[in-house]
């Protein structure tokens, strides 16, 4: 599992999401999952966060704080985002389609749509005390 903390480009990346063993049986390529999921959780994230962000606008809040909010967890899910995607790109041919890494990447996945779905839901929540006690 210590090759899962590579740099980027440590190992080749087909870009295929999955490839056959020499039975023929299809195995998933863990490198392009988790990419595909890094990608899916942004749009995900920035969409819930967007919309609670106006909704939050909407109902009367004009302080410069849900601006602010938005441009700084923006930047800040990004590089959480590519940390995901980092300890998985690194990996050789071989690792990308060995099965015994299905337990770290369902893991990593659940991490990952916990922050990106959870991270707008605390944040309004936040902000919406901050406003109540103002």
């Amino acid at each position: 599992m210590n090759e899962l903390m590579n740099s980027h480009g440590a190992g080749s990346h087909s870009g295929t999401e999955s490839t056959t063993d020499t039975s023929g049986e299809m195995l998933r390529d863990w490198r392009k999952g988790m990419s595909d999921h890094v990608a899916y959780a942004l749009l995900v994230y920035t969409g819930l966060q967007i919309f609670m962000t106006v909704k939050a606008l909407g109902e009367g809040t004009s302080s410069l704080l849900p601006y602010i909010a938005l441009v700084v967890l923006v930047a800040a899910i990004i590089p959480a985002c590519r940390w995901f995607e980092r300890r998985w790109t690194g990996m050789s041919d071989e690792e990308a389609t060995d099965p015994s890494f299905a337990g770290a990447f369902r893991r990593d996945t659940v991490m990952l749509w916990l922050l990106a779905i959870g991270l707008p839901l605390v944040l309004t929540g936040l902000c919406k005390a901050i406003f109540a006690l103002s």
